[in-house]
């Protein structure tokens, strides 16, 4: 219902209706719009500033303390990193090493992924330097574990054939000398006894009488038992994983093995002589490894502490009595 307004006529003294002209009625209309405007300004300024404001801080703190979170997730990362590093190195240098075994090249463990950008999303959101970075610590430290853990199954393998390769591997003397005075010359060059040359003596030499027995230094299978020329009757061990032994200057035709024999560390396979090129009974004792003649002195692990080990040293360095 549209207003009605009145103004007091004195001459009449009576109310006479008032029609507002077209100015008037807009001037009115504009003050209404303009209070309403002021009004609903000010409503929103008080609800904004009053009312949404703690919303506003809520979410705020609740975004700090992610990004806090994901700091400290980074910082806990960085640490378990280094400890997978720890592991990795103890892997290669200590296990591997113990188990004869290659170390894992660092192209392996540390190959990133490849194909498409896995972390495009991420480069969408706030904080995405962040996040991106965490998560490429996250697939890293993945993947290193999932090589690890490889890694671990394949020591384990190796390990249990190690327990075997250990079997094969020469741990002993080839004649009984605890005392070590059956040592005599020992690797290295020497004056040969016969040719009065130098030459390089490829084993060491256990003076001892003849028919002293003979003893397999490791398991393997017998690879000859012949006559050899300057070695005169001669038996040949093939231990396997590259390692055969020699065993030289046996009693004449006194094998007590046969080519193609299994035998086992400690079994007697001939006895003692002076067969061959030789100014002496004694045994001449020789390791091969991957086709390279070693020291023997270093193959004797299972009869030798240290103490032993450092006498026997002294004792082969000493050029004594040569016999072959």
């Amino acid at each position: 219902m549209r207003k009605k307004y009145y103004i007091f006529n004195p001459d009449t003294r009576t109310y006479d209706r008032v029609y507002p002209n077209f100015a008037q009625k807009f001037l009115t209309n504009l003050r209404r719009a303009i209070l309403f405007i002021i009004f609903g300004a000010g409503a929103f300024l008080v609800f904004h500033l009053f009312v949404d404001k703690p919303s506003v801080e809520k979410l705020e703190n609740e975004n700090s303390q992610i990004l806090a979170q994901y700091e400290i997730l980074s910082k806990r990362l960085d640490d378990a990193m280094l400890v997978l590093q720890d592991i990795q190195q103890r892997d290669d240098n200590l296990y591997r090493v113990m188990l004869d075994a290659e170390p894992i090249s660092s192209e392996v463990r540390n190959a990133g992924y490849g194909g498409t950008n896995r972390y495009d999303e991420l480069l969408k959101m706030d904080q995405s330097e962040l996040l991106v970075e965490t998560t490429q610590k996250i697939d890293l430290l993945e993947k290193q574990l999932f090589m690890q853990i490889k890694s671990f199954d394949e020591i384990v393998a190796l390990d249990k054939d190690s327990k075997v390769r250990l079997r094969h591997t020469p741990a002993i003397q080839p004649i009984s000398n605890r005392d070590l005075k059956r040592t005599a010359s020992g690797y290295g060059y020497r004056m040969d006894p016969v040719y009065n040359v130098r030459t390089f003596h490829k084993g060491m030499d256990f003076s001892c009488d003849k028919k002293t027995p003979v003893y397999a230094t490791a398991d393997g299978v017998v690879e000859s038992a012949k006559w050899m020329s300057g070695y005169g009757y001669t038996v040949i061990i093939d231990h396997g994983y590259g390692y055969k032994t020699l065993y030289a200057h046996l009693l004449d035709k006194k094998f007590l093995v046969k080519k193609g024999q299994k035998v086992v560390r400690g079994e007697q396979i001939a006895l003692s002589g002076n067969s061959g090129k030789s100014t002496g009974p004694h045994l001449h004792y020789e390791v091969i490894v991957k086709g390279k003649h070693e020291n023997p002195i270093n193959y004797y692990f299972m009869d030798l502490d240290a103490d032993g080990y450092d006498q026997m040293l002294q004792m082969a360095e000493n050029h004594g009595k040569i016999y072959d």
